[in-house]
């Protein structure tokens, strides 16, 4: 693409970003380089929805250089109940346009992309070009296959979640790495083989949503896209990490590669 983000090594911080960031430099699994890595980081989020909105947020926060947002949705006032980076004023607008105003607001300090389209298999991979992480929040299974499989053909890290009603689920796919046992690490497909049949999953137009459970998922995609990109913790790599808020519990699957050969 012709405004493909340009890539960019160890930029220096300046003194209002340092103090910005300071919570961030005073943590050893951080510190200057870490927070240093996000400010070169360049993440391209897949939706600007109920989980787009705090991964957007969160990681516009920490510092994140380049955040690009691929949406081609307007704001609605329905939306407003969970998408917390879009306001009654913005009703009607492209969800690109009001999440880059509200960064701008934010953090002067971080570049939006917004990429005002739908995704297809003609574009999928020449979007996804030149990021370090990709986050997918979209809300079908068309998009969710088409990005697991462009982000693994490009080899970027692919953090994914869902929700639904009261639950939601995430993950981390990096499936051309190994793991400590020397297998590779699973596709999306070892984990979900085919999506469901058209209709068996309802929409949350359909059966409805509780605004604060996509803040928490989208908070933990956030979580693990600044793990990634500055090295601290252990990605979610082979476990699917479930949250059901009616139980307030949180519990996590181990997944492997289905076939090594594949």
């Amino acid at each position: 693409m012709s405004d493909e983000p340009t890539s960019s090594t160890a930029p220096s911080l300046s003194s209002q970003e340092i103090e910005r960031y300071s919570r961030h430099i005073l943590l050893p699994e951080i510190g200057g380089q870490g927070q240093q890595a996000l400010k070169a980081a360049r993440v391209l989020v897949v939706g600007a929805g109920g989980l787009g909105a705090p991964v957007i947020l969160y990681l516009a926060a920490a510092g994140v250089g380049t955040l690009g947002i691929v949406d081609d949705d307007r704001v609605s006032l329905s939306n407003l109940q969970r998408q917390v980076i879009h306001q009654t004023s913005t009703v009607g607008m492209s969800k690109t346009d009001s999440a880059r105003d509200t960064v701008a607001r934010l953090n002067p300090h971080v570049t939006v992309r917004p990429l005002p389209f739908r995704l297809t298999p003609d574009t999928a991979s020449e979007t996804l070009v030149g990021y370090d992480v990709v986050v997918d929040g979209s809300d079908n299974f068309d998009t969710r296959y088409l990005v697991a499989e462009a982000a693994e053909t490009l080899k970027v890290p692919l953090v994914t979640g869902a929700v639904g009603r009261f639950d939601g689920s995430l993950t981390v796919l990096m499936p051309w790495t190994l793991d400590a046992t020397g297998r590779e690490a699973p596709r999306y497909r070892d984990l979900f083989p085919e999506p469901p049949p058209p209709g068996t999953v309802p929409s949350c137009a359909e059966a409805g949503i509780v605004g604060a459970l996509t803040g928490v998922i989208g908070t933990l995609q956030a979580m693990e896209v600044v793990k990634l990109l500055t090295g601290a913790g252990d990605p979610l790599v082979g476990r699917l990490l479930l949250y059901d808020a009616l139980a307030a519990r949180f519990d996590t699957i181990r997944y492997r590669r289905r076939h090594a050969d594949r």
